[in-house]
């Protein structure tokens, strides 16, 4: 039988060790999920050459720091499978690559996406002057929890595969009710950040699955939108 030639088979390991960090590793399939969302975004706005340039280097300098920790980590367990202090500073020295990849990739995007973002919510206030009065920002709550509430119990029979979270759900519905509400989009963008954050603290603590996070987010978001749509349209 044929060999590979040697750049066939250093592809072929290659490609066998992303594949292997995206099955096993949670973090790297936040990363890439996160890339794939940058990404859209960044097509959907039609960023300049140079921006993406900038975008495709975060995502770049992101996965491939996270690659090297895992590779780290596993070389750590099988030289060091006893808890040593130098095992620990190693992996969390490498740990440490992917924090400041990360916080590059997080003030990159937040540079990026700022003027492009800021220009379509500008062109999106079709409804200026109006806002929520403080019964219907509750109403508008307690709507959302619903929702999550009974679209969790409505599919829960059927294996449980759809588990929205609630706390996503009700904070990313109050960023986009800042967004819809507010006339500058510095406000805004810092509720998503905190939604976000929250987002990733809950991820973190594996409260539940990144999957129901994000499905909490979209159906809070969504439902905001159709609760403002219908409140202005009909008030």
């Amino acid at each position: 039988m044929k060999q590979p030639v040697k750049w066939q088979r250093s592809f072929r390991y290659a490609y066998e060790g992303v594949k292997y960090a995206l099955a096993t590793q949670r973090n790297m399939k936040f990363h890439f999920f996160a890339a794939l969302i940058v990404l859209l975004l960044a097509l959907f706005l039609g960023l300049t050459k140079v921006d993406l340039l900038f975008i495709l280097l975060s995502v770049t300098l992101m996965i491939v720091t996270e690659l090297i920790n895992t590779a780290v980590e596993k070389a750590v367990d099988l030289a060091m499978p006893d808890i040593h202090p130098l095992a620990k500073i190693a992996k969390d020295v490498a740990a440490a690559s992917v924090l400041v990849s990360a916080a590059f990739a997080a003030v990159t995007g937040m540079i990026v996406f700022y003027d492009p973002i800021d220009r379509l919510f500008e062109s999106a206030r079709t409804a200026q002057g109006h806002s929520f009065t403080a019964g219907a920002v509750w109403v508008l709550l307690s709507l959302v929890a619903l929702s999550v509430i009974v679209v969790e119990t409505r599919f829960s029979a059927k294996g449980r595969w759809v588990k929205p979270s609630l706390l996503t759900a009700v904070a990313f519905a109050v960023a986009t009710l800042i967004t819809c509400t507010v006339k500058e989009t510095l406000p805004a963008l810092l509720g998503f950040f905190l939604a976000g954050l929250l987002m990733l603290v809950l991820y973190d603590k594996r409260t539940r699955g990144f999957g129901s996070l994000w499905l909490g987010a979209l159906l809070g978001s969504f439902i905001t939108i159709l609760a403002y749509y219908l409140y202005h349209t009909y008030i």
